[in-house]
């Protein structure tokens, strides 16, 4: 067996450009998510203008955290991973360049539509429609691309962790297209082609599932190539991940009624998306236990290496936060957690814990190999980002953990004649502590964005171009 470098080279220019937009946008979209915390906190700081309320802003810090930050992580791992496991270039450069200026198109159309008020008012789904059309096409030429990159595969065989990504494409186009048929009726309005409890349940088919394949599937294939990567060991089971795969994109799709527990969908629906969220807890164990495994035999890597300390940390969090999901998936669990910030730190979990934790590791990851350095500028802040990012997430979750079963108690809390025991704005009293810790974790997470930004910055400054270009040579092993 021998090693060959090919003359030509993978298509490294695109997954740097998506690399750095993943921390300028998770640095903007973090920022802004302290700040609009922070208005729970001083009311003042809504500023009594229209564009600057909480109303307004919150719709935009998720589409930047969720679209901008995970996004740019998702597209530019995805090419990286696509390329090097199929030891071939991305099969069109022009293709990929549209899918990068694109997106981030379609990022500043939110950060300018969102603030005026224009928006659909689905959740995750808020972008009026010419914005959704932008998005949809820039979606089905991400998918041509990356498809088309894995049909001109040099290997015969197609990594896990392609299946992850290709799941994820095929499926948020799917959701964001039927979830966005709609009727305009002008420039920056129109309206859902569906009506009532339909609407509903398709906007949480749509909602679960942005989260089950936009901010699971797609970063479990991130997991899948990176863990390894970074551990230096196999993935613990190919067959569990293969059985993962399957188990969960087959259950995934059917668990979103339990967003409308007590709705007037038919109990029949919300009994069914109750029953799949509870089988849900397998695969997404077995995915986190493969993950986790996989450390076998590496664990003392962690003492020294806080880069597999985020990619490992993250999958510890992916595990809470499919339990805590399923649980409260529960209609006699959601009547107590329905409405309140318990729901919140569920989300947070997965999204600081989860997502940006796996994100910021194998972006730290990629960075040298992209710019042809040996490793990040600086080890030790990469460390300090850790504990920062770590301590954030937890006096995040914990205080909205508190706050939300304050809030559950409270509101069916009762007196003997029937009457509510607590008014609202008391129950708001007594969350108000839980929001001051809750904008201080999330400053904690955010300031470590900026010490990987520095890191970042530094890392490209020092690139040697030459040894850029050397790191993009297609390596194909056991040619002859």
């Amino acid at each position: 067996m021998s090693t060959a470098i090919s003359p030509t080279a993978y298509n490294y220019k695109v997954v740097r450009q998506f690399a750095i937009m993943t921390v300028v946008w998770g640095i903007l979209g973090m920022g802004l998510g302290v700040f609009i915390a922070s208005q729970l906190v001083w009311p003042q700081l809504n500023l009594d203008l229209p564009w600057t309320s909480f109303g307004r802003l919150r719709p935009l810090h998720t589409n930047l955290v969720i679209f901008a930050f995970g996004g740019c992580a998702l597209f530019g791992t995805s090419y990286y991973v696509v390329q090097r496991t199929c030891q071939t270039r991305l099969i069109s450069d022009s293709m990929a360049a549209f899918t990068f200026w694109g997106w981030q198109a379609v990022i500043v159309g939110a950060l300018i539509t969102l603030p005026m008020g224009y928006t659909t008012t689905k959740e995750y789904a808020e972008l009026e429609w010419p914005l959704a059309i932008l998005l949809a096409i820039v979606w089905v030429t991400y998918g041509l691309v990356f498809f088309g990159t894995i049909v001109k595969r040099k290997t015969k065989h197609i990594y896990v962790g392609n299946w992850f990504y290709g799941a994820f494409i095929v499926v948020t186009a799917m959701l964001h297209i039927v979830n966005h048929i709609s009727l305009p009726v002008s420039l920056f309005k129109s309206y859902s082609a569906y009506s009532g409890a339909t609407d509903a349940m398709i906007q949480w088919w749509y909602g679960h599932n942005a989260v089950g394949f936009f901010l699971t599937t797609g970063f479990l294939g991130m997991m899948y190539y990176f863990v390894p990567k970074q551990a230096e060991r196999p993935i613990y089971s190919y067959r569990l991940s293969i059985v993962h795969f399957w188990a969960l994109i087959t259950l995934y799709i059917w668990a979103g009624p339990h967003h409308l527990h007590y709705t007037a969908l038919p109990d029949w629906a919300q009994s069914l998306g109750m029953v799949m969220s509870i089988i849900l807890l397998a695969p997404s164990w077995g995915g986190m236990i493969n993950g986790m495994m996989t450390l076998s035999g590496a664990w003392h890597k962690l003492r020294t290496d806080p880069i597999l300390r985020f990619l490992v940390v993250s999958l510890a969090f992916y595990g809470m936060s499919t339990f805590e999901g399923p649980m409260m998936a529960i209609k006699t669990v959601n009547s107590l957690s329905h409405y309140t910030d318990w729901t919140i730190g569920h989300v947070h979990a997965g999204a600081l814990g989860w997502v940006a934790m796996i994100s910021i590791g194998a972006v730290y990851h990629m960075i040298p190999r992209l710019y042809g350095r040996e490793q990040m500028h600086s080890v030790g802040l990469i460390n300090a980002h850790f504990w920062l990012a770590t301590i954030g997430t937890v006096l995040y979750i914990a205080s909205m953990w508190v706050n939300g079963i304050t809030q559950g108690l409270m509101w069916r809390a009762i007196n003997d004649d029937g009457t509510l025991t607590y008014s609202f704005v008391e129950a708001l009293q007594a969350s108000h502590p839980g929001y001051i810790v809750r904008a201080l974790g999330g400053a904690f997470f955010a300031s470590g964005m900026l010490l990987m930004a520095y890191n970042v910055f530094r890392t490209v400054r020092a690139a040697n171009p030459v040894q850029a270009e050397e790191a993009a040579k297609i390596v194909v092993v056991g040619a002859h």
